[in-house]
């Protein structure tokens, strides 16, 4: 278990935030997210982390926040009452925790019970009190056997998961001695890669709610609950080579699951419409951003009854990018409403490109890297994650998959007998 006597305290840049970088407004796009949370989890052995102690930790940091100026900011409003975020050197949080357990056994005992996961990343959630809430926190927890965990909590209005794993590996690199001899820029936005919406006016991925205020939580009408299951390298293999046509395991994963809760919910015609959530370009040395590209796959047939093929030809071939993001929007401006993105539909995430095992501590990669999303909607969430590559055996494999699911609780347990009997999966 987790020791109960966290140590709390705050890191901020090495030097000031210039003048001309002390406001960062926020798109619309960055306020559709401003519910949700990023959360990321390394494990390293013992012989990467020996000898650290918490100033080596925190020290390049310091550093990180000079880059990455907004991580150190807190939201304000304007005079309209739309948020921005006040680029005021206020800092991140950072967490140190101290587990009773030994690494590899906290491991073994995550691998069925998800849950144990939550006590290492710090739960986040932006408010009441907007103007002191950090956006980051980094939590340190050292296991008994010698090893630690890195648990990173990103608020999403920042950036997407693509920018809080960029941020959590440039640490790592100016922790090794490679600090960037030029300032981050702002990204580009890259051209639609799939057509647009037949109805410009309206956006199928996100779900208007009613205004939070300044408590920045997602109403949910269900309990929600975290599991990740394992699919080997092997076992993905045999997925693939079902398939007629060569797709990617994210299209075969997603599809596979599709159908699954589909047989699950009560009523199948709320998985109908999905979200696919893809990385627009590569991040590397850019202003944290939520450009991740949001499509809708709507099918014009039963889920439950389909063939897995053609659902993977849907996600592959009849991709939606959404074009009305702003207009449907209306109403931020003066907080009168809120949205939801992940889980406003069944919400499928493409992790694949992220390079969630590109941190590394003393020249060592985590044994074990997961990614979640906090503050889903109740239609649920679904990522599709590089799995662990580590270990003299698995060396040379391509090292399989994770998927996290964020789900009401009551489907949780169903989809993992779902899966155990249709595809062998747990």
């Amino acid at each position: 278990m987790i020791s109960t006597g966290l140590r709390l305290s705050t890191v901020v840049p090495a030097t000031a935030t210039a003048e001309q970088n002390m406001v960062h407004e926020l798109t619309d796009m960055d306020l559709a997210m401003k519910l949700h949370y990023i959360e990321g989890l390394y494990f390293f052995k013992s012989d990467a982390v020996e000898g650290l102690t918490i100033y080596d930790l925190k020290k390049p940091t310091f550093h990180l926040l000079q880059l990455y100026f907004t991580a150190s900011g807190r939201i304000r409003r304007s005079e309209t009452g739309r948020p921005f975020i006040k680029c005021n050197d206020s800092g991140v949080r950072i967490v140190e925790a101290y587990s009773e357990e030994a690494m590899d056994q906290w491991l073994a005992m995550a691998m069925e019970d998800s849950s144990l996961f939550n006590g290492l990343t710090y739960n986040q959630a932006l408010g009441p009190d907007l103007g002191f809430s950090p956006l980051v926190f980094l939590q340190f927890t050292w296991f008994k056997c010698g090893g630690m965990s890195v648990g990173l909590s990103w608020a999403s209005v920042l950036g997407d998961a693509f920018s809080a794993s960029a941020f959590i590996n440039m640490w790592g690199k100016i922790m090794a001695g490679h600090l960037p001899l030029k300032p981050l820029h702002v990204p580009v936005p890259g051209k639609p890669e799939f057509p647009a919406l037949s109805t410009p006016n309206t956006s199928s991925s996100l779900k208007r709610v009613d205004s939070v205020g300044d408590y920045w939580v997602t109403p949910n009408n269900c309990k929600m609950r975290k599991h990740t299951f394992h699919v080997s390298a092997k076992k993905l293999d045999h997925l693939l080579s079902n398939q007629s046509t060569k797709f990617s395991a994210f299209e075969v994963l997603s599809a596979i699951i599709w159908k699954s809760l589909s047989k699950i919910k009560e009523n199948s015609e709320q998985t109908r419409r999905v979200t696919i959530c893809t990385n627009s370009h590569e991040r590397k040395y850019e202003i944290p951003s939520n450009n991740i590209v949001l499509c809708t796959v709507e099918a014009d047939f039963l889920v439950t009854e389909a063939d897995v093929s053609e659902l993977v030809e849907l996600i592959l071939n009849r991709r939606a990018e959404e074009k009305g993001i702003v207009e449907e929007m209306k109403g931020l401006e003066s907080g009168s409403s809120d949205f939801i993105a992940y889980g406003a539909n069944l919400t499928f995430v493409n992790l694949e490109e992220a390079e969630i095992y590109g941190l590394e501590l003393k020249g060592q990669k985590p044994v074990y890297a997961n990614y979640s999303i906090n503050g889903v909607g109740d239609e649920g969430v679904v990522l599709v994650l590089p799995g662990p590559k580590y270990g003299k055996e698995e060396a040379n494999i391509h090292g399989g998959r994770l998927v996290t699911v964020v789900l009401p609780e009551n489907e949780v347990a169903q989809l993992k007998t779902e899966l155990q009997r249709e595809w062998s999966t747990a």
